[in-house]
C-alpha cells in the first residue's frame, strides 16, 4: 500500500479526496482514519485539518445513519497521532487513546439508537434459552438493560480503540516507508511502558471500579497488551526468528484467552526487567 500513501502525500487535495472517498465507502473507514493519521503525523494537526474534515464529514453522516464506529475511529486515531507526533512515545499515545475511548463509552456513544431494550426483546423472542437466562438475571436483581448497555458499549468501544491503534500503526508504517525506511520496525520493537505509565493504568483501573466508571477498567489494559505484542515482535527480531512465529503468535492471541493473559503478564514484567535491553547484542 506504500504507492497509495506516496500518491496521497503528493498534496493536500490528494489526501483530502482519499480520506473522503474511503470514509464514504462502507467498511473502508479504517483507510480514511489511516490517511488522516498519516497527514497528521507528517505535517501536524493544523495542516491536517482539511483532511480530518474530509474524513469526518462522511463519517458523521454514517453516525446519523446509526453507525458511530467510523467517526469515533477517525477522532481517536487523530488524537493518538497528535500525541505521538508531539511526544514521540507510543505508550503516551496509547494511554491518550484509552482515556478518550473510555470517555466515549461512558457517554453512551456506542449504544444503539433507542437503547438496548429492543435488542433484548429480539433476543428473548429468538431463543428460549436466552429468555431463561435473562429471566434468571432479573430474578437475581440484575438490571438486564443496564448490563446489556455496559456490554455492548464496552465491547464496541474496545473494538474501536483496537481499530484506531491498528490505523495508527498503518499510518506510522507508511510514514516510515516514505521518509524513514525501517524506522517503524525499530520504533515498534522498542515500545515499552515505564513504571509511571504502568502505575497510571493501574490507577485508572482502580478508579474505574471504585467510582463506578467501568469503561476505565475495561480499556486500561489495552496499552499493556500492545506493549506485550511489541515485546514479542522485538524478541523475534532480536533472535532473527522466522516470520512464521509471528503468524503462530497472532493465531494464538486471537483464539485463546490464556495467550492474552501471558502477553499481559510478560509486558508487566518487562516494565521492570527490560527483556529486550538484556537480550540485545552489546557492542564492544
Amino acid at each position: 500500500m506504500l504507492p497509495i500513501a506516496r500518491w496521497l502525500m503528493r498534496g493536500t487535495p490528494y489526501a483530502t479526496g482519499g480520506a473522503a472517498l474511503a470514509a464514504i465507502v462502507p467498511w473502508l473507514f479504517w483507510l480514511s482514519a489511516a490517511i488522516v493519521a498519516l497527514v497528521t503525523l507528517r505535517r501536524g494537526m493544523l495542516p491536517a485539518l482539511p483532511v480530518l474534515a474530509a474524513g469526518a464529514l462522511p463519517a458523521g453522516w454514517w453516525w446519523m445513519q446509526g453507525d458511530v464506529i467510523p467517526l469515533a475511529s477517525v477522532l481517536l486515531v487523530t488524537l493518538m497521532a497528535v500525541v505521538l507526533r508531539e511526544r514521540m512515545r507510543w505508550s503516551e499515545a496509547l494511554i491518550a487513546g484509552t482515556l478518550a475511548g473510555a470517555v466515549l463509552i461512558q457517554l453512551g456513544v456506542f449504544i444503539p439508537p433507542g437503547g438496548t431494550g429492543p435488542l433484548l426483546e429480539q433476543l428473548r423472542q429468538s431463543s428460549d434459552e436466552i429468555d431463561q437466562v435473562l429471566g434468571e438475571l432479573v430474578r437475581q436483581g440484575y438490571d438486564t438493560e443496564e448490563l446489556a448497555t455496559l456490554l455492548i458499549g464496552g465491547i464496541t468501544g474496545l473494538m474501536v480503540l483496537i481499530a484506531a491503534i491498528g490505523c495508527l500503526a498503518l499510518a506510522r508504517s507508511w510514514q516510515a516507508g516514505l521518509y524513514n525506511p525501517g524506522g517503524f520496525r525499530e520504533e515498534f520493537h522498542a515500545l515499552r511502558l515505564v513504571p509511571r505509565e504502568l502505575a497510571l493504568l493501574v490507577l485508572l483501573g482502580v478508579v474505574g471500579m471504585v467510582l463506578g466508571l467501568p469503561s476505565l477498567s475495561m480499556l486500561a489494559w489495552v496499552p499493556l497488551l500492545v506493549a506485550g505484542i511489541a515485546l514479542v515482535h522485538g524478541f523475534i527480531g532480536i533472535k532473527g526468528m522466522n516470520g512464521l512465529w509471528l503468524v503462530a503468535f497472532y493465531g494464538l492471541l486471537i483464539t485463546t484467552w490464556p495467550m492474552i493473559l501471558i502477553v499481559l503478564l510478560a509486558a508487566f514484567i518487562d516494565v521492570f526487567v527490560d527483556f529486550r535491553g538484556r537480550l540485545a547484542p552489546r557492542s564492544d
